[in-house]
């Protein structure tokens, strides 16, 4: 008689233990910033502009110092971000057109395709920049597919592309929202569309002034990139943009509460243009650029408040980085280089967006999982490729051969029980130009290019010659030991070239 209940039994003893182990399964919440640099938030440093909310979160977390995104740019950032794939690899991830067609083959494994695997409800709201719809870009009047959807995805509110790209329209799922089919979407990268006036044509219809490129369609007094005509009810209004994002992350939490969710945060700020709602406007005394970074810290606050209200907070993953590094000036006349006053968006570091100096790529980067990560600082060495495969072994899933190839298995540096990190990192910049750091040393290899970028003022890194810096002795990269070091850039060129002929 015992023994007819013993399969019984042992189910039920199976069964208690895949439950108990999904619960261990944290919910994922990852915030990625826009040109966010590494020392714009007050708990990196900063002593001109308050981050109190991500502050939080650092404290009750994990911060690391030595923490990369791969690329010093948006577009290749995310690609990599997304499918564990180093950009470069392949042709097309430069910054995207808005009118892109989906960079992302929807055959790919993704972080969240990965996770969807793992049981998980998975959504991102917010800035996209990664193309959408078939070969030849996407049709904005129906169906706008392949997109988040097909890769990975349940749920999408994006931006398309960028705040300063047209269309200025919100992308709910597979549609335009609030679009009138009587006043369709018309979008142009080439030639100007319809009768729309451009800031070149008409400076005096703007509230804010471009100070190069962003000359064409104006949209909510804005001119952007691109031409733009039609979609008037569905045009987004940039002062209500971060409002608008997250309260649709706070709904997606809200709806998936009662199961693992993970959700990409892909907020617009500190992004150009920089339109803070008026209750930030004036607060940080460093004109636009710092209160986008006060409403970037406000909107994290909203999102932990909402994980706190559902006593969510101790069964979830919070992760706080950014897209690439600072520019000041990156387009408009915002006064961001004349207020600055004295703060320091790199923070020691040197260079910027689209530079090779580690500033491009060296970003912000906090994990906080009550009871699961040490709560401090670590200087281990990680790169935001890594997430997937990380994120993979934390959630008991494999990652197949030939599937996110460059992305290495951190999750212990992740969680503060490592701090080594990665044997080293691989840094891509805006004219192709590829870096690598390992142990203390950093080498950017030879590459042609202007030195500075005029426009933004940023010292790109090119160089005809080998680069190499000690980062223990000159974290600001000031001082080429190349010459004195030829058998360190001997190796860091070799291992460099064995990364680039990997897949």
């Amino acid at each position: 008689m015992k023994n007819r209940f013993l399969p019984l039994v042992c189910s039920l003893l199976v069964f208690a233990g895949l439950a108990a182990h999904a619960q261990q399964k944290p919910n994922i919440v990852l915030i990625y910033a826009d040109d966010l640099g590494y020392g714009d938030l007050s708990c990196y440093g900063a002593t001109k502009v308050k981050t109190p909310n991500i502050d939080r979160v650092a404290t009750e977390g994990l911060r690391f110092t030595n923490a990369h995104a791969t690329s010093a740019t948006c577009t290749p950032s995310r690609y990599s971000l997304l499918t564990g794939q180093y950009a470069w690899r392949k042709t097309g991830t430069g910054i995207a057109p808005g009118d892109a067609a989906l960079l992302i083959p929807t055959n790919r494994v993704t972080l969240p395709g990965m996770l969807q695997r793992a049981g998980y409800q998975t959504g991102v709201v917010g800035k996209w920049h990664l193309g959408l719809g078939p070969k030849g870009g996407p049709d904005w009047n129906g169906d706008i597919k392949p997109g988040p959807l097909e890769i990975g995805f349940n749920y999408s509110f994006l931006l398309p592309a960028t705040g300063d790209r047209v269309p200025c329209v919100y992308v709910e799922n597979h549609r335009i929202v609030g679009l009138n089919p009587s006043d369709p979407v018309q979008v142009s990268y080439k030639d100007p569309i319809g009768t729309e006036p451009t800031g070149k044509a008409n400076p005096e219809l703007l509230k804010m002034m471009y100070s190069h490129g962003h000359d064409q369609t104006i949209i909510n007094g804005v001119s952007r990139i691109g031409y733009m005509s039609g979609g008037k009810s569905a045009r987004w209004v940039d002062e209500e943009m971060a409002d608008v994002l997250t309260g649709k992350v706070n709904q997606f939490i809200e709806t998936n509460q009662k199961k693992s969710f993970f959700v990409y945060f892909s907020t617009h700020d500190i992004h150009v243009p920089r339109m803070p709602h008026s209750r930030f406007v004036g607060k940080s005394g460093m004109g636009p650029r710092g209160d986008a970074i006060l409403q970037l810290d406000y909107c994290v606050g909203e999102v932990m408040k909402t994980l706190d209200r559902l006593g969510l907070k101790d069964q979830t993953m919070v992760i706080i980085s950014s897209d690439n590094g600072p520019v000041v000036d990156d387009g408009y006349q915002d006064e961001a280089v004349a207020k600055l006053g004295g703060h320091t968006p790199a923070g020691p570091l040197r260079g910027g967006k689209y530079s090779a100096f580690d500033a491009g790529t060296r970003v912000p980067f906090i994990v906080r999982w009550p009871g699961k990560v040490t709560v401090g600082t670590s200087d281990a060495l990680l790169s935001q490729v890594d997430l997937l495969a990380s994120l993979a072994v934390l959630t008991g899933q494999k990652v197949g051969a030939g599937e996110a190839t460059d992305s290495f298995n951190t999750l212990n540096a992740l969680l503060g029980k490592d701090p080594k990190g990665r044997d080293y990192v691989i840094e891509h910049a805006l004219n192709n130009t590829l870096s690598i750091i390992k142990g203390n040393w950093k080498y950017i290899e030879p590459g042609q290019g202007p030195a500075v970028q005029k426009n933004t003022n940023t010292e790109l890194g090119n160089n005809p010659q080998p680069q190499l810096y000690n980062l223990k002795t000159d974290l600001g990269e000031t001082k080429n030991v190349a010459g004195q070091n030829p058998h360190v850039v001997a190796e860091l060129t070799s291992l460099l070239k064995t990364v680039k002929e990997g897949k």
